[in-house]
């Protein structure tokens, strides 16, 4: 189990570096190809819309060829992709290349996480996945590192060592022991896709993917309007993305013992203020204060949404490489609407308009879950 929870986590790092590694690089391409806040966003959420794309064929893979052969077609595409990436030298380019990568996550994704629920046993679930999100968050967060240290070095370099690297991971991943799936049918997807709570729990990925969709893209150009450059972004990144990294397993483990929704109520509580403040930060110093008290609050909504998907799929009977495959698409969407529609919004009302809608979203998903009780989504 450990082993095994070690690959899937260096494989979700891997897949969340690439992700967060262009947040201190936005303004230099904004700048360098003379972007628009919309193109900027559009660049970024490149990635998101690739992961859209591949989240339910990556599922139906992960269901037919089984967990490890969907990973380890993933982390080729996603190692091809990434060397496609830096060779290339137009906006366009790139952002086709950021597209193959979010493809490639989804598949990686769908499997591992497939993966590992199928060796996991239920009463340590949200606690293992919260671990393994944990790396996900690892990578996110060291990923605006990176972009930066690329940008010191050869971000050309940078990204052509990061796709052999994971080319070399999909070898390792190949010696490793597969796991049994559930066979597909038809009554089986209509069951989860019907199903209050599993469509609650795609939910619960989806709308702090669009949060930090939003955040990623308008506040490293805020910091650096103010005067930050590419290092100081990516350092207040790191900080926020520590405190998340530590915070998943422990929320994990609370939805294990308490139920999945009690976590969800308060970091939906949370989110609402935050998302209100970062409305009204006028000052660098604040921000980014309030960007690490994001990555707690949206952070949180991550672990037991997933942990719910996969309970909910192990009750209808869906393969949770489809549950996941589901989840990867809906999480994508939220990137991929996050950071355009964001921009857009940004930049015809002011960066204060995306914020406060995310703050409104977050409120009337809680008013939703007012009342409902814990019965489908009790305590292992």
């Amino acid at each position: 189990m450990r082993r095994l929870l070690a690959l899937v986590s260096v494989v979700i790092f891997v897949d969340t570096l690439l992700f967060g590694a262009l947040i201190p690089l936005v303004p230099g391409f904004a700048d360098r190809f003379d972007l628009t806040k919309w193109e900027a966003g559009l660049l970024f959420g490149a990635y998101g819309a690739g992961a859209f794309a591949g989240g339910i064929p990556g599922g139906l893979l992960g269901g037919r060829i089984g967990p490890k052969r969907t990973v380890v077609v993933g982390l080729v595409l996603l190692g091809l992709t990434s060397i496609g990436f830096a060779l290339v030298a137009t906006p366009l380019a790139m952002g086709v290349a950021r597209f193959g990568q979010g493809l490639a996550s989804a598949v990686t994704w769908a499997g591992a996480l497939a993966w590992l629920t199928a060796a996991a046993p239920r009463r340590r679930r949200g606690q293992l996945l919260g671990t393994a999100f944990g790396f996900a968050v690892l990578g996110a967060i060291l990923g605006p590192t990176f972009g930066a240290l690329a940008k010191l070095t050869d971000i050309r370099l940078s990204f052509a060592t990061v796709g052999v690297v994971t080319l070399l991971l999909a070898v390792v991943a190949s010696f490793a022991a597969d796991a049994q799936v559930a066979p597909m049918s038809p009554g089986r997807l209509i069951a989860g896709l019907t199903d209050r709570a599993f469509i609650a729990g795609l939910w619960l990925t989806t709308l702090p993917a669009l949060f930090f969709g939003v955040l990623d893209v308008l506040a490293p150009l805020t910091l650096h309007d103010a005067g930050y450059g590419a290092a100081a972004i990516a350092a207040v990144f790191l900080a926020a993305g520590v405190v998340e990294t530590g915070l998943n397993p422990v929320v994990g483990r609370i939805s294990d013992r308490r139920g999945r929704l009690l976590p969800i109520r308060v970091a939906l509580a949370a989110a609402m203020v935050v998302g209100a403040l970062l409305a009204v930060a006028s000052r660098p110093a604040y921000l980014a204060v309030l960007i690490v008290a994001a990555a707690i609050s949206f952070g949180s909504f991550y672990t037991p949404g997933m942990a719910l998907i996969s309970d909910r799929a192990e009750a209808t009977g869906l393969p949770q490489s489809l549950g996941f495959g589901f989840m990867n698409t809906t999480w994508a969407f939220g990137a991929a609407i996050g950071p355009s529609l964001g921009g857009a919004l940004a930049q015809v009302a002011g960066d204060a308009a995306p914020y406060l809608v995310c703050s409104a979203l977050c409120a009337a998903t809680l008013l939703a879950l007012h009342g409902r009780g814990a019965g489908t989504v009790a305590p292992a």
